[in-house]
């Protein structure tokens, strides 16, 4: 098996400019004007363009201001205070600061189309720190 992550995106040159200047992610192929590859993570990133209110999944209708999922993005990192000021400076939203975790330095942030996204650096013990606390 291998693993593709596709994010929707109203504007696919906005979200490429994001993603390239937020995660140092190169465009890969181009598969006309609404849809991107981009590489550099362990899987390839696929935007595509899909407007607010047109049909997603479950009937669900596509929206780009701030909303939950129960999947997101969670990016590893070796410095997550010199990622987030990188984030930030392509358009993320900061929406919880960078703290520290028994597991290592996490923070929450979102995507400007509304996609939530975490930047983390773990410690030595990375998440079996949590199992030393249970």
């Amino acid at each position: 098996m291998t693993f593709l992550l596709n994010i929707d995106v109203p504007d696919v040159g906005t979200a490429t400019t994001f993603y390239t200047e937020a995660f140092g992610l190169t465009v890969g192929r181009r598969f006309g004007a609404d849809f991107v590859e981009l590489n550099g993570w362990p899987a390839p990133v696929y935007l595509l363009t899909k407007q607010a209110g047109t049909v997603g999944a479950g009937g669900d209708r596509r929206r780009y201001e701030r909303h939950w999922t129960p999947v997101h993005i969670d990016v590893v990192v070796d410095d997550v205070d010199a990622a987030v000021a990188r984030a930030l400076s392509a358009g993320a939203i900061l929406e919880a600061p960078a703290r520290d975790a028994p597991y290592g330095r996490i923070a929450m942030l979102a995507d400007p189309f509304g996609h939530g996204f975490c930047l983390l650096a773990f410690s030595e013990k990375g998440y079996d720190a949590l199992l030393e606390s249970s």
